[in-house]
Order: C-alpha cells, then sequence, then structure tokens
C-alpha cells in the first residue's frame, strides 16, 4: 500500500514538473523566454512549448493589429497658422525582442512612443504645405509620408505602422474666420471676373443684334418702298389707261372715293358753294354729263 501511496506521490511530482515545463503559445500571441531575467528566445510559433521551471519564465505579447486613437494635436503649417489634426494609427508587434528591450514590454511607453514619434513627422509634413494643400487635397500624400518616415523609426522599437490615417483637419476658430473671409472675398472676385466676362458677352451680343435689327430694317424699308414705287407707278399707269378710255368715268370714280374720304365720319362738316365743282355729281347725270 506504501508503493502504491509513493507511486501517486511520484506521478503528482512529474505531473507538475510537466506541467510547470510546458507552455501553449496562441496564434494570436508572441511569447519571450527568459533565463533568470535575460532574453534566450523569442518565439513567434503557436504550439506547446517547453521551458526549465524555476530558471525560465515567459512573457507574452499580442501580435494582432492593434488601434491607436491619437489625441487632437494643433500643427504649424508653412503660413505660420494653427490645424487641429486628429488621426488614429494600425499598429502590430513584428520583433517581440526589440519592443521588449525599448518599451520594456509595456503597451502605454509603446503608446506614448508611437504618438511622440508619430507628432515629430506630422509637425514636418504639416510644416512645409499650406492651409489650401492640408484641407484641399494633400492628405494622402501626408499620411504616405508620415507612414514612412514613421516606419522606419518604429522598427527599431519593433513595431510595424501598418497605416496611419488623418481623420480630421480643422482650424482654431480664430484662424476659420480668417480664412472663411478670404475665400468669401476670393469667391466675390472670381464671381466678379465672371460676371465682368458675361456683360462684356452680353454687349457684343446686343451690339451685333442691333446692328442685325437695323439691316434688316433697312433692308426690309428699301424692299418695302421699291415695292411701292412699283405699285404707285402700275396704278398711274392704270388710272392713266383708263382715265384715257373713259374720262367721265374716271372722274366719276375719283369723286366717288373723295366723298368717302370726306364723310367717313357723321361729325364731319364741309363749308363749300353748292355750286362747286365738288358736287356736280350730287346735281344728277344730266348736270354732271353736261359740265
Amino acid at each position: 500500500m506504501s508503493n502504491f501511496k509513493f507511486g501517486i506521490v511520484v506521478f503528482l511530482f512529474i505531473a507538475l514538473i510537466v506541467w510547470m515545463s510546458a507552455y501553449t503559445v496562441d496564434e494570436r500571441e508572441m511569447a519571450i523566454k527568459f533565463k533568470l531575467g535575460e532574453i534566450v528566445e523569442t518565439v513567434t510559433e503557436p504550439g506547446l512549448h517547453w521551458k526549465i521551471p524555476l530558471i525560465n519564465n515567459i512573457r507574452k505579447f499580442d501580435r494582432r493589429i492593434l488601434t491607436l486613437d491619437t489625441p487632437s494635436e494643433r500643427f504649424l503649417t508653412s503660413e505660420k497658422k494653427n490645424v487641429i489634426v486628429d488621426s488614429f494609427v494600425k499598429w502590430r508587434i513584428v520583433n517581440p525582442r526589440d519592443y521588449y528591450t525599448s518599451t520594456q514590454g509595456d503597451e502605454r511607453r509603446a503608446v506614448a512612443r508611437i504618438v511622440s514619434i508619430l507628432n515629430d513627422d506630422m509637425k514636418a509634413q504639416f510644416g512645409s504645405k499650406t492651409i489650401r494643400e492640408v484641407i484641399s487635397g494633400e492628405r494622402s500624400a501626408i499620411m504616405k509620408a508620415v507612414n514612412e518616415n514613421a516606419g522606419k523609426k518604429t522598427r527599431d522599437l519593433g513595431i510595424e505602422l501598418v497605416d496611419v490615417r488623418i481623420k480630421k483637419v480643422e482650424l482654431p476658430e480664430e484662424v476659420s474666420n480668417s480664412v472663411f473671409l478670404r475665400m468669401i472675398k476670393e469667391r466675390a472676385t472670381v464671381a466678379k471676373a465672371f460676371r465682368s466676362a458675361g456683360e462684356e458677352k452680353a454687349k457684343a451680343i446686343r451690339a451685333n443684334a442691333d446692328r442685325q435689327r437695323t439691316e434688316i430694317l433697312a433692308e426690309a424699308y428699301r424692299k418695302s418702298e421699291s415695292i411701292r414705287g412699283d405699285g404707285d407707278a402700275r396704278a398711274a399707269r392704270i388710272y392713266a389707261e383708263a382715265y384715257g378710255k373713259d374720262k367721265e368715268f374716271y372722274a366719276f370714280t375719283r369723286s366717288l372715293k373723295a366723298y368717302e374720304n370726306s364723310f367717313k365720319n357723321s361729325s364731319d362738316i364741309l363749308v363749300l358753294n353748292p355750286d362747286s365743282e365738288f358736287f356736280r355729281f350730287f346735281k344728277g347725270a344730266d348736270s354732271a354729263t353736261a359740265k
């Protein structure tokens, strides 16, 4: 019975030794093996690994991509104007040994180092750009340059910068007012230039239209006068022919026309001698023929 107990004790002791000697590394982790406080191995392969109990100790680190939402910072542009930049960073540990050596494995220290490096590089990038470039279309170039420059520095820390993104670029209130006023002035200048160009074109169009109108009216007047002249000539010829054929009938029709024009309104009054030639056709056919 005592041998059985001894066997159980030995088994438990061996199991304890094995448990203390084995450790696992998840696929989402990396590990460093220490020997009495000194780094002896970095473990990047997931699975079951071994160590010497009481001699080796293990420190594990997250190998996944982490997100750092950096606090808003003020940077000066080339025009010595402040801009407020809000950004975030995607980063991960790629070299556990360098990461531990530079930060003692403390993520807060790592974040502080990353923020410091990013701020230095962003300061340089924004310092070489104008406010218009920063706001309008240079963000992608700034992010690319910061990612490349800062990425080289964080490599020494065992950290890879996967991506750097600028979420928002704002102007301080005192700068915003002056920028907006300048933009309004510039837009007003452009609008004035467009209006001036439009007025010049409108004047040219109106002048051309007036010239064409004058030419058309002149041509129409010339044609109308020509037609009227032809009509008057034909009428005179017709009257002359009619007068030559029957003088009395011609005189009669001309008198009727004169009567029609003279007595258009009931209020018309003519003061003439009754024996006037004008009334000769009112005295009867015999009187008219006699005369």
